[in-house]
């Protein structure tokens, strides 16, 4: 990026320039090359429809919490505390890798003890931009969408991969 200040040519993804030290980082936004790029930096979570979550306390047991997964047909659930605030997320990655002792094979360990905690999260008001971010950087499949520390919905990357493909039909 070149120093609006100075016009000194800076190494890509440099947040301050080499030779004057201005801050860079807030002049560098991603813009938009197409159509598509436009409406994944203007468009929000919100309109995906993101599907209510299914949510369990960190005490379920294990086999309450996969048997609640098969029942709503979905990958994940969301561990929520006694506030409702969302605690953990626990999904079929966590179920094949974490699980492998004789407790919980059982299926009465609780499912807190599996958990993913603290996962990255999004609004409904942040762009489609920001949650295949952090989506693509963190290797996840899918993303609670939270108010207030309050799982409201959840996305998913088919419900982005869907709702990418029906921009590109839309001409």
């Amino acid at each position: 990026m070149i120093c609006p200040r100075c016009g000194h040519d800076n190494v890509p993804g440099n947040d301050t320039c080499e030779r004057c030290q201005l801050d860079l980082a807030p002049l560098d936004q991603p813009a938009a090359q197409d159509r598509v790029q436009q409406r994944l930096l203007d468009d929000r979570v919100q309109a995906l429809n993101p599907r209510l979550p299914v949510t369990v306390a960190g005490d379920t047991p294990l086999r309450d919490a996969v048997r609640a997964m098969l029942d709503a047909g979905v990958g994940t659930v969301l561990v929520v505390g006694a506030d409702e605030r969302l605690a953990g997320i626990f999904s079929e990655r966590d179920l094949l890798l974490r699980v492998g002792d004789q407790e919980a094979m059982s299926g009465a360990a609780p499912v807190g003890r599996y958990m993913t905690p603290n996962p990255e999260t999004v609004g409904a008001d942040d762009t489609l931009a920001v949650a295949l971010q952090k989506m693509d950087v963190g290797g996840y499949r899918h993303l609670p969408v939270v108010k207030d520390g309050r799982p409201i919905g959840m996305v998913s990357v088919r419900d982005m991969i869907r709702y990418i493909t029906r921009m590109c039909q839309d001409g």
